[in-house]
């Protein structure tokens, strides 16, 4: 249908943010008749570079058409889609659908990319509605008429992305990759300074994984204070004080001949043995933690403190990280590599041991680094919910304890099957935390986690 009266068209206008699907006149036409979605999934009308704007969700806000008394009249309404980090129009979140006017600035997130509202009065003919089968304006983005000079900064990128390299996960993995290979080179010759900068990298690698998921900023510092916390209790008297009670006051030693028990004796002592004494153990830099930051004062509460799920997770993790590598590095793998030795030599000893080191740090990131996330969910949960912090903090403890408990005792079976579903079983536990602690964080509009799926 089409007319000679004035109508007033109504266009979205990138204003700020680079790498979004449009060139040159970066307008968005919205009709009458149709919503238009914005987000960085393909499937949206406006797309967002995925790379470029982590901070946007694959479907974050729709532009809704609501049409006027008069036919020639509509206005338009801005509705948030879920999103993680929020629609922000002139400056403030939506917290429900708002109309728009001319002049109203939309942002993806806080520091998101930013499109101008505006009107444009067209005296000639115009379309109301788009004819059946024709494309809706920016459905051609996928192949855009690019101008043919080049500019500097295509010539030589790092000098326009030299911030995104440092602020997003691209430039810290490969820095750290470069040196720990260094490392090894400088170590060839000395095995057991290998393993070490091995286990190492492997295991803050898997660490690093983790807090991308988080998406919450905590101190470096912090985080390794976690991981060396952890590492001095299991140097000192504490762990024997925790042996003590667990494994001779309670049902968690093992006897010499395992074989001699049944599966069902070994779950209920590996439970109390490792599952309970050793979650207790790795969550006590998380519960210090917690009491330093309670009496500080803000940022350096929040910055060092337990205030969330996000927080507990991401030092629970760190404390595993910790335990993980000096009970591989001081225990498993100088046993393994000694034995092996005396049977067939130093140079076997040694390459056995490096086997078993890759696995068991690699194992981490579905064993205690599992566990040790999962109950450090309650314990920032219970910090949350002060009114049933006992009742939560008994179901996290109980539930990361069952589930280390059956690693271990299923471990002993030597069945490969088994200890994949269990493996698996005890990741989805902890990513199922990570994604509910990032919709309770109090921080979720400043979350910069790593999005596979879904649109949030």
């Amino acid at each position: 249908m089409t007319g000679n009266n004035k109508r007033q068209n109504a266009y979205l206008r990138l204003v700020s943010g680079n790498g979004t699907a449009f060139h040159g006149d970066s307008r968005h036409t919205l009709f009458s008749s149709k919503e238009v979605v914005i987000g960085r999934d393909p499937s949206c009308q406006v797309v967002l570079d995925p790379m470029m704007y982590r901070m946007v969700s694959r479907r974050h806000a729709v532009v809704r058409p609501i049409s006027g008394i008069v036919e020639s009249e509509s206005s338009w309404v801005i509705c948030d889609l879920n999103s993680a980090n929020g629609t922000y129009l002139n400056g403030q979140r939506l917290q429900s659908c708002q109309e728009l006017v001319a002049g109203d600035r939309i942002s993806l997130g806080a520091d998101g990319p930013e499109f101008l509202f505006e009107y444009e009065v067209n005296h000639q003919a115009t379309v109301l509605n788009p004819p059946v089968g024709s494309a809706l304006p920016g459905a051609n983005y996928q192949s855009p008429n690019l101008p043919d000079s080049v500019s500097f900064t295509q010539l030589f990128p790092i000098i326009s992305t030299g911030k995104d390299l440092t602020r997003k996960a691209y430039l810290i993995p490969g820095i750290l990759t470069v040196v720990f290979v260094v490392l090894m080179f400088a170590t060839v010759g000395r095995p057991q300074a290998n393993q070490v900068i091995v286990a190492t990298y492997i295991a803050f690698a898997a660490y690093y994984f983790i807090y991308q998921l988080c998406g919450k900023a905590k101190p470096w510092w912090v985080l390794f204070g976690s991981v060396v916390a952890t590492s001095l209790i299991l140097l000192s008297p504490v762990l024997d004080l925790f042996i003590y009670v667990f494994r001779n006051l309670l049902p968690g030693s093992l006897p010499s001949n395992q074989e001699s028990i049944s599966f069902t004796e070994m779950l209920i002592r590996m439970f109390f043995g490792a599952g309970l004494m050793e979650e207790l153990l790795k969550a006590l830099p998380v519960i210090i933690a917690y009491a330093i930051g309670k009496n500080l004062p803000t940022p350096w509460r929040e910055k060092i403190g337990v205030w969330e799920p996000l927080d507990g997770i991401l030092l629970g993790t760190a404390s595993a990280v910790g335990f993980t590598l000096l009970e591989t590095l001081g225990q498993y793998v100088p046993q393994i590599t000694q034995t092996v030795a005396q049977q067939a030599g130093v140079n076997s000893g040694q390459l056995v041991g490096l086997q078993l080191l890759i696995p068991r740090i690699l194992g981490s990131v579905a064993g205690h680094m599992a566990y040790s996330g999962y109950l450090g969910y309650f314990i920032g949960l219970a910090v949350l919910k002060p009114s049933k912090s006992w009742q939560i903090l008994l179901v996290g403890y109980l539930t990361s304890s069952g589930l280390h408990a059956l690693w271990n005792a299923t471990g002993s079976l030597l069945n490969g099957l088994l200890l994949v579903i269990v493996g698996v079983l005890s990741y989805a536990f902890l990513m199922a935390a990570i994604l509910k602690a990032r919709a309770l964080s109090p921080t979720r509009s400043q979350n910069f986690a790593t999005r596979f799926l879904g649109p949030k």
